[in-house]
């Protein structure tokens, strides 16, 4: 299974995932917390930032386009700012088409939280919940399920699916052929009857069945409850937080999924990533377990990262991968990607460090020097030459390694938590990009003449000269062993 695990998203392509439900604003404001307030025993966060996104189905089908599918929304607004923020969000999102209906008797729901380092402190919630127009909805998601190869029913209860829209899209795609995953919001899981898989978490699933033990027995139990409910049902996959995941499918031995996030800062809109993974799997051909594994690698990348975010499908493959043994490769990041996790650790509290080089034969001063970089900091990126900058800078003959595996061995480090690649002779505009805490060359260099310095220096960062282990060069090494050749 690992191995199809990790070929899956490259499959992504050219699915199209029709998504239902109900679309939101997401708004986060983070800032510091560092006084009560005088007027009443309450925190005062000093603003520092604003971010706005697609929540809700909107973040389904923004999950979907990032892992390289085609999201077509389907969905309610309001005749108001969200409404028109959220247009414009669609509109500029690559690989997202929508079919919004805009009621001017309804506001756009809106979810604002308010967040200090990693605590989400307030969340301050605009919404209408009443019926929609069921009959244009209807007309809206029928018009293109014809172009799906899945569709998701993503409800939370703000008035798009109702009984009767539920019930109507669940028969139009299964007469279509089409897969259908519900991620449901009513204890009453009858409703989704039809469709091929529910997905409700821990607390969803014990308001249904009664059953509230989080123990792999009781979710066997809540699984089997939730199947007899609906006879037609396929499956059913209970999503349990730190426990991880239960599958159950119909005829079958339930399948119990570990936990995989390494580490916790966010869980907003991680019900959004494991639906949209879920039905581009199936899409692609994979079993539900296999989707279901694939699933939970999404739902343990995404927790890792900064407000509702999303995962690409880069980064669950390199996850996937990272199942067959290649645990380092996760750790390898583009310049974007990186910047989203960078984000991430400052938002916490992180401080990160930076150090560059070639690495073409890691040796015990390489190793040395990545320990005492690590020892400065919480997190370390490692800039690393491309091997077209190493045949510029050390000649013809070098690297030794290609890039690729240069990466992968030094991601395979525990010191070191990120490795970005860069094609210029130095690494001056990672250094800008990052604005490292602290940045680390070798004693060799003195802080003058370390690369980015300055920068680093004049908004307040350190430089560390790390010391050096004697007789230790990748050059010398290098030609110790042609001398013997």
């Amino acid at each position: 299974m690992n191995d199809t695990l990790a070929h899956l998203p490259r499959a992504f392509a050219g699915k199209t995932v029709l998504v239902l439900g109900d679309v939101m604003l997401d708004r986060f404001v983070y800032g510091a917390v560092d006084r009560i307030s005088p007027e009443a025993p309450v925190p005062v966060i000093a603003v520092e930032k604003e971010t706005a996104m697609l929540g809700g189905a909107g973040n389904v089908a923004r999950n979907v386009a990032a892992l390289g599918a085609k999201a077509v929304l389907v969905g309610l607004v309001g005749q108001d700012d969200a409404g028109a923020a959220l247009r414009g969000m669609i509109d500029a999102e690559a690989g997202l088409e929508a079919e919004l209906i805009a009621d001017a008797s309804r506001r756009t729901t809106e979810k604002v939280r308010y967040i200090s380092g990693s605590h989400q402190m307030l969340r301050v919630d605009r919404e209408d919940r009443a019926p929609g127009d069921g009959a244009v909805l209807l007309a809206a998601f029928k018009a293109r399920l014809a172009t799906a190869d899945v569709v998701v029913l993503s409800d939370y209860a703000k008035g798009v699916l109702t009984d009767a829209v539920v019930r109507e899209a669940i028969a139009a795609a299964r007469a279509a052929g089409k897969p259908v995953i519900v991620d449901p919001k009513s204890r009453d899981f009858a409703r989704y009857d039809g469709a091929t898989l529910i997905k409700p978490n821990r607390k969803e699933a014990a308001e249904a069945t009664g059953i509230v033990d989080n123990s792999d027995e009781a979710s066997e139990e809540a699984g089997a409850a939730i199947l007899a409910m609906a006879p037609a049902l396929e499956a059913a996959l209970i999503t349990r937080g730190g426990a991880g995941m239960t599958l159950s499918v119909r005829g079958e031995a339930p399948v119990h999924l570990p936990a995989t996030a390494v580490e916790v800062f966010d869980v907003s809109g991680a019900g959004d990533t494991v639906a949209a993974t879920l039905a581009l799997a199936v899409a692609a051909g994979a079993s539900l377990a296999e989707a279901a594994h694939l699933a939970n690698l999404a739902g343990g990348l995404v927790v890792a990262k900064l407000g509702t975010d999303v995962v690409t499908a880069a980064e669950l493959t390199a996850r996937a991968g990272s199942q067959q043994g290649e645990p380092g490769e996760i750790k390898i990041a583009d310049l974007a990607q990186a910047r989203e996790i960078v984000e991430g650790w400052r938002a916490r509290g992180l401080k990160v460090g930076f150090t560059n080089g070639c690495f073409d034969l890691l040796h015990p001063g390489h190793v040395s020097l990545l320990s005492q970089a690590k020892a400065a900091c919480d997190r370390l990126i490692v800039g690393l030459n491309t091997d077209a900058s190493v045949s510029k800078l050390k000649g013809p003959t070098r690297p030794v390694q290609k890039e690729q595996g240069r990466a992968t061995v030094l991601a395979s480090l525990s010191s070191v938590d990120l490795v970005v690649l860069f094609d210029e002779d130095t690494p001056l505009a990672l250094i800008k990009a990052f604005k490292p805490d602290v940045l680390v060359k070798g004693a060799d260099y003195t802080v003058e003449t370390v690369v980015g310095s300055d920068v680093v220096l004049g908004y307040g960062g350190k430089v560390l000269l790390a010391d050096l282990k004697q007789g230790q060069s990748t050059t010398a090494l290098i030609g110790r062993m042609n001398a013997k050749a």
